[in-house]
């Protein structure tokens, strides 16, 4: 049950936090309007999209801020409450220094979980939502750059492209291959392929259609080696079902943000299967979005102990030094998981590499704090 010191505490955590949360998000906003008011004029686009798509900042943005203004938060009201000597007359009751962070690690635990749950579970459907205004109002000229493109699309199956337009869903000068045990057993070529919306499958124009059967006689004079059959087809169009959809050609930053837990986990599996390059930047989102609220609680302990003792000169420095802690901490983060991304290290470790290191911090200062 939570006693008054308690509710004390919490009210100045999650009030300040709030307050200084809400600031910084009016404030995105209206630089955010200033900087697509021509857009949004030249497109026509409805008002009540406009005002849709800016509510979706304040879950997707405050969220994304929140560690770094739960630890300003608690620094700066946290440091008045150690000028004004409120912790002296807290300790002078024979409260232990413990006993007076109960309060903090409720409050970081009730964010955390509201950042866990939304990261999780609701961010994504919000993405979806904001991608889709975003690709309809303001990438509308968006087309993928990509030439030469390769795919793993099964276990033993490769695809190639020469190149896609995602507006048409096509992809032109296409190949399909299977090959087992290092050995090609069927090639297929198109001039090119369109997504039919209606069967889920590809329709392929102009198709070449080579396969390989391998006879179970052996060639007794060529050295004993198998005898091999090959049968050749053409096909002015053919319809075809392949483990590749128009989403795979998404913008790799757009279609992880839309998937909610789930849903990535099963997309991981899929993708490690067909030996996917990109499974390290798929798999650095997933363990972020839990890491990353996970930030909260070491944060909240560091910010408590830097500034809960009473210095000269105000709380200025108090904030300056919370300030560069959590720069570093940002810092950090972007470093370590460009990393894992890059396949240098396994992306769990990498991502986690900060809350570890700042887990140190936080003992240390927490400990210099008790004497």
């Amino acid at each position: 049950m939570l006693k008054i010191l308690d509710r004390y505490i919490l009210k100045k955590f999650l009030s300040t936090f709030f307050f200084s949360i809400s600031l910084i998000l009016m404030i995105f906003i209206v630089f955010d309007i200033k900087d697509k008011v021509s857009t949004f004029t030249t497109n026509h686009i409805p008002l009540s999209e406009i005002i849709k798509y800016y509510l979706m900042f304040i879950p997707y943005y405050g969220n994304y801020f929140s560690p770094l203004f739960i630890f300003i938060a608690v620094i700066f009201f946290t440091s008045k409450m150690a000028q004004q000597t409120e912790f002296i007359a807290i300790f002078s009751s024979g409260t232990s220094f413990n006993r007076i962070m109960r309060p903090y690690v409720i409050g970081a635990g009730f964010l955390a979980l509201g950042s866990l749950a939304l990261n999780h579970f609701v961010l994504p459907h919000v993405f979806t939502q904001k991608i889709g205004f975003e690709d309809k109002w303001i990438n509308n000229t968006y087309s993928t750059s990509q030439k030469n493109i390769h795919r793993k699309i099964g276990s033993n199956r490769l695809l190639y492209m020469e190149s896609y337009n995602n507006h048409t869903n096509t992809a032109y000068k296409v190949s399909v291959e299977d090959v087992l045990n290092h050995k090609q057993i069927y090639y297929l070529s198109a001039d090119n392929m369109q997504w039919d919306t209606i069967s889920h499958e590809w329709i392929l124009n102009n198709v070449y259609e080579r396969k390989i059967i391998s006879q179970d006689a052996l060639d007794t004079l060529k050295n004993q080696k198998p005898i091999y059959k090959q049968t050749i087809n053409f096909f002015p169009s053919k319809k075809m079902k392949l483990e590749f959809y128009p989403s795979d050609m998404w913008r790799y930053e757009s279609k992880i943000e839309t998937m909610p837990y789930f849903e990535l986990k099963e997309y991981i599996i899929r993708e490690r299967m067909k030996g996917s390059n990109r499974v390290e930047f798929f798999e650095v989102e997933q363990y972020k979005r839990t890491s990353f609220p996970f930030a909260t609680f070491i944060l909240t302990i560091i910010a408590f102990c830097v500034s809960s003792r009473k210095v000269r000169g105000g709380v200025g420095f108090q904030i300056a030094l919370g300030l560069t802690l959590s720069c570093v901490y940002v810092m950090l983060m972007y470093v370590f998981t460009t990393i894992a991304t890059t396949g240098f290290a396994p992306p769990m470790l990498a991502v986690w590499t900060p809350n570890i290191l700042f887990s140190l911090v936080a003992l240390y200062f927490y400990k210099a704090a008790q004497k």
